[in-house]
């Protein structure tokens, strides 16, 4: 069952929350055009409320899916690692029949960086007739809901965050993984990041995180396991059907998200990402990098 939120402002934007915990599609919008600045900040506020949103039937191209982009912020390059393709440097695609691109394991965007992306831009282009949903996770909900003693415990972890780890495990591997691992990145993080916008707790998990600092290796994977199935209960969920020129918009400071690999057909997105602040945990304490140079990740984005 879908509810239709009141719109406070006086623009044509609907919205439609989609779950009880994460996600609301809107309505009313095409993101090619040259929106108002209030359009743009409702669009926000409803980022930041509902960590996901949706937009059906855009017809985007990379300039305005760019365009569209850095009306939420500074955008960084397509990825860290692989940069972006010739002549589109801000530009992850997302190719089902390209190197790299498979995320079918739970995770927030470049986490081994100090710095992750704020926002993450997916615009669908070619998608399959069955399968290759994605979920969200609302990390802030599920950290609210968590027992007294294990909330407790889990605002002072300190997690190693690096791209050589689970996720690069279990989705790349052969020549693919060697090229990924190639340069070595880490950081460290704190487990509850406070939101910069809204100042909500909110897990900081995912595949990139590989140990607990001052835990042994075993205690410091059972500490993630546990909190990552947490975050990820079916009540802090929302898994979306896409559609070809769909458009979803989520924020990686306080989701994770898993792309489902259940489908046999072309499937291709173009993602833009809005550059993000070095994570802070609930001491004031900031995350470390310990590996790796990114800046010119974001660097990059005055292009």
């Amino acid at each position: 069952m879908t509810h239709t939120i009141e719109n406070p402002v006086n623009t044509r934007v609907r919205i439609r929350q989609v779950a009880g915990n994460i996600g609301a599609e809107i309505l009313g919008v095409d993101a090619a055009e040259d929106l108002s600045d209030d359009v743009i900040r409702e669009l926000r506020q409803a980022l930041l409320t509902h960590k996901v949103i949706f937009i059906r039937r855009q017809d985007l191209d990379y300039d305005r899916l760019v365009a569209f982009g850095k009306r939420f912020g500074t955008l960084t390059l397509g990825h860290p690692i692989y940069g972006g393709p010739e002549g589109k440097p801000l530009l992850r695609e997302m190719d089902s029949r390209g190197e790299g691109t498979r995320a079918n394991y739970w995770h927030a965007d470049f986490t081994y960086m100090d710095n992750p992306p704020a926002f993450a831009f997916l615009h669908n282009v070619v998608c399959p007739e069955v399968g290759g949903d994605t979920i969200w996770a609302n990390t802030g909900a599920a950290y609210r809901d968590l027992p007294e003693g294990l909330r407790t415990l889990a605002d002072g972890l300190r997690v190693i965050h690096s791209n050589d780890s689970d996720f690069t495990d279990a989705t790349y591997d052969g020549d693919v993984r060697t090229k990924y691992l190639k340069n070595r990145f880490a950081a460290e993080h704190p487990a509850v990041r406070v939101h910069p916008e809204t100042g909500e707790r909110c897990l900081l998990l995912g595949g990139f995180a590989r140990a607990v600092t001052g835990y042994t290796p075993q205690a410091g994977r059972d500490l993630l396991r546990i909190l990552t199935e947490y975050a990820t209960r079916p009540e802090y969920t929302v898994r979306w059907k896409w559609q070809k020129g769909d458009l979803v918009i989520w924020d990686n400071q306080a989701t994770l998200h898993y792309a489902i690999k259940d489908y046999t057909e072309h499937r291709r997105g173009e993602r833009v990402t809005v550059a993000g602040t070095t994570t802070v945990g609930v001491d004031g304490a900031p995350a470390v990098t310990l590996q790796g140079n990114t800046s010119d990740f974001v660097a990059g984005t005055g292009m």
